[in-house]
């Protein structure tokens, strides 16, 4: 109502007097009012179309990205950029959509929100039970797919509730359920399923528009028994991996060693070599001086022995010609001897009697003997000759 309006009501209403009268409620204009009304509700309408993306203008923010559909066909126009965005009323349609990283979480007792559900339990393949405490997928929509989002998710953020906690449960237990309990409890094993989870929901959600970031995993928890258990286990594969360190350790410091003597050996056989082969050259040195030596003492020696034999053979000439001159004074004698016969016999024989000493008995035991013997001091005795007394 306009300024005059409420005047033409004060004048026709005029207010109570000072006796204490009460004053009158001015008269309204029902088409005013109906006017009034409509630019209300027209307001209201605007407002509500440009809250539901319908008022040809949308305010993209940084964290956001939109999709804006055209009704009478075409493709649908992706919005990456922050800022406004304006477009035809009625005929097109905005939808916005969250692309920053999302937090998916499973954890408690019970179910909280889209991204906040109870905790993963598994049913290990050895038939135990073991579960995490806190498990966080981080994930993100796929900003070039978001009208592919809008296509089988529909707006907002159904695309939660529809995709990643339909399919996160369910992959988690397949994988980390392959390994036994045992296996599960080494962070390597469940890295590995965790890595192998992370690749087959993303094989499922791409196809709808999102994409996994991250999968966190603490470490699994059991039951008190089968924790003490595998704690004891844990004792003894440090253990293990002690020992087993020890005697890489000890192989090491063997071949080490063996290097080391090896290279000990080489050096002492290398200076062997050389200390054999300078005493091969002093050898040979030696040898050739001992050579020269023998050679100088073969030429002295032979030169001696030929000087030796030169003597020798003059001597034994000499001897020969004594010896032959001496053999052919006996072949004389001999011949002689042939020659004179007994008379040379004889002749020796009285040389011989003549070097005798004589002991003559004055008596004759025979008037004639055919025979005298003489009896020497040593028993020898002579016979005479046959005939008379010699």
């Amino acid at each position: 109502m306009s300024s005059q309006d409420f005047e033409d009501a004060f004048e026709a209403n005029p207010p109570p007097d000072g006796t204490g009268g009460r004053r009158r409620p001015p008269k309204v204009n029902p088409a005013k009012l109906v006017a009034w009304l409509g630019i209300g509700a027209l307001l209201l309408i605007v407002l509500l179309v440009f809250a539901s993306g319908q008022g040809g203008i949308v305010e993209v923010g940084d964290t956001q990205v939109a999709v804006i559909v055209n009704y009478f066909g075409g493709e649908p126009e992706m919005v990456l950029q922050p800022g406004y965005k304006v477009f035809v009323p009625f005929v097109k349609q905005a939808f916005l959509f969250d692309k920053s990283p999302q937090k998916f979480m499973m954890e408690g007792e019970r179910n909280v929100s889209a991204n906040h559900v109870s905790k993963l339990t598994v049913r290990a393949n050895d038939g135990s039970n073991f579960w995490f405490d806190e498990v966080e997928i981080q994930y993100e929509l796929i900003p070039e797919q978001v009208p592919l989002v809008l296509a089988d998710s529909g707006s907002g953020e159904s695309f939660k509730v529809n995709w990643v906690r339909a399919y996160a449960r369910s992959i988690l237990r397949d994988e980390f359920g392959k390994f036994t309990a045992s296996d599960i409890a080494n962070p390597t094993i469940y890295k590995t399923a965790t890595s192998i989870a992370k690749d087959r929901l993303n094989e499922v959600l791409n196809p709808h528009g999102a994409r996994i970031i991250q999968i966190i995993t603490p470490k699994p928890k059991f039951d008190a028994a089968y924790e003490r258990s595998i704690e004891d286990r844990k004792v003894a594969d440090q253990e293990t991996e002690r020992l087993q360190a020890r005697a890489l350790q000890l192989e090491r410091e063997r071949e080490r060693r063996l290097a080391q003597i090896d290279a000990t050996k080489a050096v002492e056989y290398e200076a062997l070599k050389g200390t054999l082969e300078a005493e091969r050259i002093e050898a040979e040195r030696n040898l050739v001086r001992v050579e020269k030596s023998a050679d100088a003492y073969a030429m002295q020696i032979v030169a001696g022995g030929e000087a030796k034999k030169s003597q020798l053979t003059e001597q034994a000439r000499g001897m020969t010609a004594k010896a032959t001159k001496e053999a052919e004074g006996l072949k004389a004698i001999i011949e002689a001897l042939e020659k004179r016969g007994e008379v040379l016999v004889r002749e020796k024989l009285a040389e011989r009697l003549g070097e005798i000493e004589f002991t003559l008995v004055p008596y004759t035991r025979d008037a004639a003997p055919e025979r005298v013997e003489l009896l020497g001091a040593g028993g020898e005795s002579l016979a005479g000759l046959k005939g008379g007394n010699r």
